[in-house]
């Protein structure tokens, strides 16, 4: 390839970069009624609040960090992405709104979730390496969620 021909392809790399900054997914933390949070609305152990604050809320709940790398594309289409159907799926701080059966599905997959890995993401955790979980925190997560989940369907 001719030094030429590099420079172009250089350039146009360089104005798509640039021009795909135009677009900007909104990046969202919708009003919450705190009577509506996962704490105000059930029991959880303050050991386990703490993991959902550090492990989850980023991506379930409207109480979402925004790291500075959340406004640069194309990394922003992906974030904005994830967070969306993070909230879709579950979100802490609407919890209340949840009818009881509901809450007691999201927490029985909460516990498989985070049990066997999938949660949270490991393309999170790449780059919030403190929200990883240690045996002893989904252990303390499982235990909260599976008894919360059985108080719920009345077991």
């Amino acid at each position: 390839m001719s030094p030429t021909l590099l420079k172009r392809a250089a350039l146009g790399l360089f104005i798509v970069g640039l021009a795909i900054q135009f677009y900007r997914p909104a990046r969202t933390n919708p009003p919450a009624d705190p009577k509506q949070s996962v704490t105000a609305s059930t029991t959880v152990p303050a050991e386990v609040s703490a993991i959902l604050e550090r492990s989850c809320y980023d991506c379930h709940s409207n109480k979402t960090r925004w790291p500075w790398y959340s406004a640069v594309a194309p990394m922003s289409w992906g974030l904005v992405s994830h967070v969306n159907e993070g909230r879709e799926n579950m979100n802490l701080s609407e919890w209340g709104a949840y009818p009881p059966k509901k809450r007691a599905s999201i927490l029985e997959k909460m516990c498989d979730e985070v049990r066997e890995g999938g949660m949270p993401l490991e393309s999170y955790l790449w780059l919030h390496p403190g929200a990883r979980l240690s045996e002893v925190d989904w252990q303390a997560v499982c235990d909260w969620s599976t008894s919360e989940a059985d108080r719920l369907a009345g077991r």
